[in-house]
């Protein structure tokens, strides 16, 4: 059964920093592309990142680029997302997907209906 948990959310102020973690399970992170998303009440969810099963190359939302990193470890078959410089409006509920097409991002990444698994979320509020 293919599980993806989110964990890792909180409260920090505004400037700090928080790491979220996904951990999988049911696939091996060689073989699916895996995104964060983010969501907000009354608003559509919003990609902010994506990294292939394989190779480098990572795709980012413009108002993160800079401030956001995803990574991952096949070892641990996890995904994480290291959040710095965090802004108010960078409160979200953030959910991890995998990708429905194998190990490379989606083009553009950022299309949840793209996505065929989800975790749960875990909430970041940024306070001012």
């Amino acid at each position: 059964e293919v599980q993806l948990q989110a964990s890792g959310g909180g409260l920090v102020l505004a400037g700090g920093s928080l790491t979220v973690s996904c951990a999988v399970s049911g696939f091996t992170l060689d073989d699916r592309a895996i995104a964060w998303f983010r969501q907000v009440p009354g608003k559509e969810r919003e990609g902010v990142a994506c990294i292939p099963g394989i190779g480098r190359v990572t795709y980012y939302k413009d108002s993160v680029k800079g401030r956001f990193t995803i990574s991952r470890d096949n070892v641990e078959n996890t995904v994480y997302l290291q959040m710095n410089d965090l802004l108010p409006g960078d409160t979200a509920v953030y959910y991890c997907a995998a990708s429905s097409f194998g190990p490379g991002c989606p083009a553009p990444f950022y299309v949840a209906s793209w996505y065929q698994n989800w975790g749960q979320g875990t909430q970041v509020t940024v306070s001012s």
